[in-house]
C-alpha cells in the first residue's frame, strides 16, 4: 500500500512519490536553542521521528534535518541576562535539548545544522534574491517583498491583502511595505554580527531554514514539516525565499502536528501552564511521554494531563505484560499446535493492519488500537492448552517491531532482565547459607517492589513477574 500523506497546500491526503525512488528528503524545523524545551516542543520531535521510523520501516532510506537556531533575539537576551557568550548559552541549550530527545527515543537526525555554521550560504542565498529583485538593502537591512512573488499565501490559504491587513511597521524599520520581511538585520551595537555586503548583521529568522534545506537537501526536497504555529509566518515565508530564488517547488508535501493543551487549556508562557519535557521525564517513564504523544493523531491538537499520563503507562504495561507472558510460556509450549499455521496468518493479519494505518497519513492512534488487539489475541492464544514455540514468537516479533516502528520498546528500562533476577536470587541463597538474613530480606524485598515475587519451595526458588 502507498503512504499517503496530508499536505497543508492542498489541505487532502496524497500519495507519496519520492523525488527519488527509494529515498526520502525530511527537513524539521528545529527550536531556537535559549533555554530548556517544553512538551510543545518535544511532539514534534517525536511525531516526525515516527514518520522517519515508518519510511524506514518501509524500506525508505530517509535523510533526515533538523536545524537549531543557535543566534536570534531571544538568545541574546539570554545571554546579556546571564552575562555569558551567545554561543555559550547556545550550546548548553543544543546539548540540552539533544539529550531530552534522545531519552524520549528520537533518532540523531543525519545532520543538525545551526545558523553560526551556514552563514557564507545564508548571504549568498540573499544575495540571489536581491539580484532577482525580491529584496533589496535598506540602510544595512535586507528585506524580502511577499508582493513580488505571486504565489504568497498559498499554504497559509490567505489572500495578500488579508496578511496586509494585519502587518503592521515597528519602529526602527525601514521596510518599503509592511508585508515585507527581514532577511538581513544590521548589527546593534554589542550584538554578535557576522560581515556581509549590506555591512555586520545576522540572519532573519525565516530565510535560515531556506539556505540550510537547499545546502542538506537540495532545491526541491521531499517534506517540510513542524509544528503548526509555523504555518505562517515561518513556512510561508520559506516557500517565498526559496521558490523565487530557484524557480523550483521548494517541498511536495508540508506537515504540520497540532497543539499541546494542558488540562483543557493551551499551554502558553502567559498562562504560566507550560511544562518543560525534562521535568516531565524525570516523574515519568520517557517511553510513556512518548506512547501518550503516539496516542492521539499528529494533526489533531493533544490534551496532557497527569491522569491522561497515567492511562497510557497502564496501556503501555499492558502490552509489555503481555510480552513477558508469552516469553514465560515458550518454557512449557511444543510444536504440536495444529492450528499453528492459523494463528501465524492472524499475526501477518495484524502486521498488514498495523501498516495500514500507519501508511494512511501517519495515523499513530489507530495503529496503537491494532496493537492492543494484537495483544489482546496472544493473550487469548495462551489460555491454549497446548502452544507452539513458533507462534509465540511470531506474537513476540509482532509486538516489538511494531512498537518499534512507534519507537517504543518492548523491555521496560527500569525492568530487571531475567539473567539480573537470578543472580539476586543466587545471591540470596548465599546470604542465607551465610546467615545474612538482613541481607537476605533486603533482596526479597527489592525484587518485590520490581514486581518479582519469590517462592521458596522444596525443590528451590521459583520466581515470577507480579
Amino acid at each position: 500500500m502507498t503512504i499517503s500523506i496530508y499536505n497543508t497546500v492542498t489541505r487532502e491526503k496524497e500519495p507519496f512519490n519520492p523525488i527519488v525512488d527509494g529515498k526520502v528528503r525530511m527537513y524539521v524545523c528545529g527550536p531556537t536553542v535559549y533555554n530548556y524545551i517544553h512538551i510543545g516542543n518535544a511532539r514534534p520531535a517525536i511525531v516526525f521521528d515516527t514518520v522517519r521510523r515508518h519510511f524506514e520501516y518501509k524500506g525508505y532510506h530517509v535523510d533526515y534535518v533538523l536545524n537549531f537556531t543557535d543566534v536570534d533575539d531571544k538568545i541574546i537576551k539570554a545571554a546579556n541576562e546571564r552575562g555569558e557568550d551567545v554561543l555559550q548559552v547556545a550550546n548548553r541549550f543544543i546539548d540540552a535539548y539533544l539529550e531530552d530527545v534522545e531519552s524520549l527515543g528520537v533518532k540523531k537526525a543525519t545532520y543538525n545544522p545551526r545558523v553560526t555554521e551556514t552563514m557564507g550560504d545564508i548571504i549568498s542565498f540573499i544575495e540571489g534574491l536581491v539580484e532577482k529583485g525580491y529584496a533589496y538593502e535598506a540602510d544595512g537591512d535586507v528585506y524580502f517583498k511577499p508582493r513580488a512573488f505571486d504565489a504568497y499565501g498559498k499554504l497559509s490559504h490567505q489572500s495578500i491583502d488579508e496578511l496586509r491587513s494585519g502587518a503592521r511597521i515597528q519602529v526602527g524599520e525601514k521596510k518599503e511595505d509592511p508585508l515585507d520581511f527581514a532577511l538581513w538585520k544590521g548589527a546593534k551595537e554589542g550584538e554578535i554580527a557576522w560581515d556581509s555586503p549590506w555591512g555586520k548583521g545576522r540572519p532573519g529568522w525565516h530565510i535560515e531554514c531556506s539556505a540550510m534545506a537547499k545546502r542538506y537537501l537540495g532545491e526541491t526536497i521531499d517534506i517540510h514539516a513542524g509544528g503548526q504555529d509555523l504555518t505562517f509566518p515561518h513556512h510561508e515565508n520559506e516557500i517565498a525565499q526559496s521558490e523565487a530564488l530557484n524557480d523550483k517547488t521548494f517541498a511536495n508535501y508540508w506537515m504540520h502536528n497540532g497543539y499541546i493543551n494542558i488540562d483543557n487549556e493551551k499551554m502558553s508562557k502567559s498562562l504560566g501552564n507550560f511544562v518543560l519535557t525534562r521535568d516531565l521525564i524525570e516523574k515519568h517513564d520517557p517511553q510513556v511521554v512518548r506512547f501518550f504523544m503516539l496516542s492521539v493523531h499528529y494533526r489533531n491538537p493533544i490534551n496532557f494531563s497527569e491522569e491522561l499520563l497515567g492511562s497510557a503507562k497502564n496501556s503501555l504495561e499492558r502490552m509489555r505484560t503481555a510480552y513477558s507472558n508469552l516469553e514465560h510460556r515458550k518454557e512449557t509450549s511444543t510444536d504440536m499446535d495444529k492450528n499453528k499455521d492459523e494463528w501465524l496468518e492472524k499475526i501477518n493479519a495484524f502486521k498488514s493492519r498495523f501498516e495500514a494505518e500507519m501508511d494512511d497519513d501517519f495515523n499513530t492512534a489507530n495503529a496503537i488500537s491494532v496493537l492492543f488487539d494484537l495483544t489482546k489475541e496472544a493473550n487469548v492464544y495462551l489460555q491454549a492448552n497446548q502452544t507452539s514455540t513458533q507462534v509465540i514468537e511470531a506474537f513476540q516479533e509482532a509486538i516489538a517491531s511494531l512498537l518499534q516502528v512507534l519507537g517504543i520498546t518492548i523491555q521496560d528500562e527500569n525492568e530487571l532482565l531475567d539473567e539480573e533476577i537470578e543472580a539476586l536470587i543466587k545471591e540470596r541463597n548465599e546470604a542465607r547459607k551465610e546467615r545474612n538474613f538482613a541481607r537476605a530480606d533486603e533482596i526479597r524485598d527489592s525484587l518485590k517492589e520490581r514486581n518479582i515475587i519469590l517462592e521458596d519451595t522444596p525443590q528451590g526458588v521459583r520466581w515470577k513477574r507480579g
